[in-house]
C-alpha cells in the first residue's frame, strides 16, 4: 500500500462532495484476533479509512478510554511487531487505507528503516507519531518517503503561525487538526474558535484537513465536517467495541460521509 491510496480516497470525496469518517481502534484490545474482526466490520459499514493505534505504556496524547484500552492490549502482550504481522496477513481482505498511530519509542526500538519497510509490506498508507516534533523527524522521514508512506502531522489550536507554516510545507496525506486543548476523549462540545481554526487550516493546507480529539456524536462530526474534510473518532469507537456494542458505531457516521 502507499500514500497514493489516501490521495485517491480524498479525490473521490472531493468529486462526490462527501466527507471522510475515520475511526480509531486500539490494536489488540480484546485480544490480537479482535484486530481483524474490528477492521473488517468498519470496512463493511463503509468508513473512509481506519486509524490503528499501537498500545504504549506512556501515551501522552491519550485520554482515559484509550489509555485503558492500551493497558488491556499490553496485558495481552500486544507488540508493534505483532500488529504489523497481523495487518500483513489481512491485506487481501482490506481495501480501505490504514493509518498507524504509534509513539516514537516503539518505532526507534523497532529500527526506523525496518519499521517503514514493514509498514509498507503490511499495507499501511500513513503513520502518525504524536510525540515526534517536526524539528526531529528527519531521521524517519527518509525511510518513510522511500517506502511511499505519509507521515501525518498534528496542528493544534495553540500552534503558532510559524509552526503551522512549517507543518504545511512538510504535509503529506492529510493534516490532523486537533480540536481541543488537551488529551483525547469525548466532549460535550467544542470552543467557538474551532470552526474558524479548521477553515483557516483548510484554506492554507496543500493536503486535506481532518478534525480529531473529542468527537463522540454524529452531530459533532457533521458540524466539524462543515469546516474541513472530515473527522477522526477515537474514544467513542474504542468504548463501543470494548462494550460489545459495535452496531452503534454506524449511528456516529454523518450523512455527509462517503461510504464504500
Amino acid at each position: 500500500m502507499s500514500k497514493k491510496k489516501i490521495e485517491t480516497v480524498f479525490q473521490t470525496l472531493e468529486r462526490t462532495g462527501k466527507k471522510a469518517f475515520v475511526p480509531y481502534i486500539m490494536a489488540g484490545d480484546g485480544g490480537m484476533e479482535s484486530l481483524k474482526e474490528q477492521l473488517l466490520y468498519l470496512q463493511e459499514i463503509g468508513v473512509t479509512m481506519a486509524e490503528v493505534g499501537i498500545p504504549f505504556s506512556d501515551p501522552v496524547a491519550d485520554g482515559p478510554v484509550i489509555q485503558e484500552a492500551g493497558k488491556r492490549a499490553l496485558a495481552n502482550g500486544v507488540t508493534l511487531h505483532q500488529v504489523l504481522n497481523e495487518l500483513n496477513k489481512m491485506q487481501a481482505e482490506l481495501v480501505m487505507p490504514l493509518i498507524l498511530m504509534t509513539y516514537y519509542n516503539p518505532v526507534f526500538q523497532y529500527g526506523l528503516e525496518k519499521f517503514a519497510s514493514d509498514c509498507q509490506k503490511a499495507g499501511v498508507s500513513a503513520v502518525i507519531i504524536p510525540d515526534l516534533p517536526i524539528e526531529e523527524e528527519e531521521e524517519i522521514s527518509a525511510p518513510m518517503e522511500k517506502n511511499d508512506l505519509a507521515l501525518i502531522h498534528l496542528v493544534t489550536l495553540t500552534s503558532t503561525e510559524e509552526r503551522m507554516e512549517k507543518i504545511m510545507q512538510a504535509a503529506k496525506g492529510f493534516i490532523y487538526a486537533v480540536t481541543v486543548k488537551g488529551i483525547t476523549g469525548a466532549r460535550n462540545g467544542f470552543s467557538n474558535d474551532v470552526p474558524a481554526f479548521l477553515r483557516k487550516m483548510k484554506e492554507k493546507s496543500p493536503v486535506p484537513v481532518l478534525a480529531g480529539f473529542g468527537v463522540s456524536t454524529k452531530e459533532q462530526a457533521e458540524v466539524l465536517s462543515q469546516s474541513c474534510d472530515g473527522v477522526i473518532v477515537g474514544s467513542k469507537i474504542v468504548d463501543l467495541f470494548h462494550k460489545g456494542q459495535k452496531e452503534s458505531i454506524q449511528s456516529l457516521i454523518p450523512d455527509t460521509a462517503q461510504l464504500h
